[in-house]
């Protein structure tokens, strides 16, 4: 399936889709876009962790036959009701604890949700007989990183030092044993692994982007914990795209499809936390400034970048928005929100203009 097949809605078209963690961010935005392309649609998933949510923006979108549980994937007897009963075609398993600090302060609760959660999806999907594929999104942070800024591969060893970044890679380990135990005749099971998306709908805490749109309203600087670390940030659209392309990959061709595979931005994105924020800043239309937080903190990884390579080779996928533009694009999301537009409308045409720009199709 070439990147510009023009049949990407058809493949969409009626299909059942479960995404659990669908009412996060990176959730909310797969479930606006699937929508978009017609798939039916059922979803897993705590309630919204902030108010306002771009889940409680977007799920008015919601048709009758799409079916939306409130519920933890810790519950494994529930879960593989809402499994059964969604019937899905296509999984996308994106429940997670995805903050490094809240890893720190609970971490038994991190590894319980991160690892025995994808356990017990992968559990509840063994007798669905409809199932074509599932796609289990872990981080970029599952690299053993020892600081060297190199980009990581996807034959690079695992590891992870805090409870978080270990219990992601947990989660590949046992997404590879669950695929090599059980479902060796198929359907196929990958790992997409991305991180640091930015963009607009996002509120939650400890994240930069929400941070500096705080800052911002209310005239006060951003507090930046590690300001010269490096990250390979990108739009939620870029990794969700690869999300729909790896997927579509899996059931099309499942003999070629990866099974672990990496999304990141072109090297020209990788950027340091400070300069972030200051374009972010005079992209929103203000300068709040940034302050080192000079309290202690929980260790973080200094440098972190991908290699898409595997990406590109087999999904023919491509980031489309550099970071002056993935900027511009979440800076314009906050700016109108702020001033009252319909947000859902908003969102749907970010999809449809992204979808217009030379790169991988969803």
């Amino acid at each position: 399936m070439t990147p510009h097949d023009p049949t990407a809605r058809d493949f969409w078209q009626g299909r059942r889709v479960l995404i659990t963690g669908h009412t996060g961010f990176k959730g909310a935005w797969l479930w606006l876009w699937l929508k978009t392309l017609g798939a039916r649609l059922s979803g897993y998933a705590l309630a919204p962790p902030t108010d306002p949510s771009l889940w409680d923006m977007v799920r008015v979108a919601a048709h009758a036959d799409d079916r939306s549980i409130i519920a933890d994937v810790r519950e494994p007897a529930r879960l593989r009701a809402a499994v059964e009963a969604a019937d899905p075609h296509v999984v996308f398993h994106m429940a997670a604890q995805a903050l490094v600090r809240e890893s720190y302060a609970d971490p038994l609760a991190t590894f319980a949700t991160n690892v025995l959660g994808t356990a017990a999806l992968l559990e509840a999907c063994r007798t669905l007989t409809h199932l074509e594929c599932v796609v289990v999104v872990t981080s970029d942070k599952v690299y053993e990183n020892e600081g060297t800024g190199r980009p990581f591969e996807e034959s690079d060893r695992l590891g992870g030092h805090d409870p978080y970044s270990a219990s992601k890679a947990a989660a590949e380990i046992l997404t590879r044993s669950f695929r090599d135990s059980f479902f060796v005749a198929g359907p196929p099971i990958a790992t997409a692994r991305a991180g640091n998306v930015i963009g607009g709908g996002d509120w939650s805490v400890d994240r930069l982007i929400p941070d500096c749109v705080r800052a911002l309203e209310s005239g006060r600087p951003v507090s930046l914990r590690y300001p010269d670390a490096v990250r390979p940030w990108q739009h939620v659209l870029e990794p969700l795209g690869g999300y729909l392309a790896l997927a579509r990959a899996l059931v099309s061709s499942p003999a070629s499809a990866p099974r672990a595979v990496n999304f990141g931005p072109d090297a020209a994105s990788f950027s340091t936390v400070k300069a972030v924020v200051e374009a972010f800043s005079a992209r929103f239309g203000g300068k709040p400034g940034w302050e080192a937080d000079r309290s202690a903190h929980p260790s973080e990884a200094r440098a972190l970048t991908l290699s898409s390579l595997l990406a590109e080779r087999t999904l023919g996928w491509r980031p489309r928005l550099d970071i002056d533009r993935a900027l511009l694009w979440t800076a314009d999301w906050y700016r109108a929100c702020a001033a009252g537009e319909d947000m859902l409308r908003f969102s749907e045409a970010q999809i449809a203009q992204y979808q217009t720009i030379g790169g991988a199709r969803a």
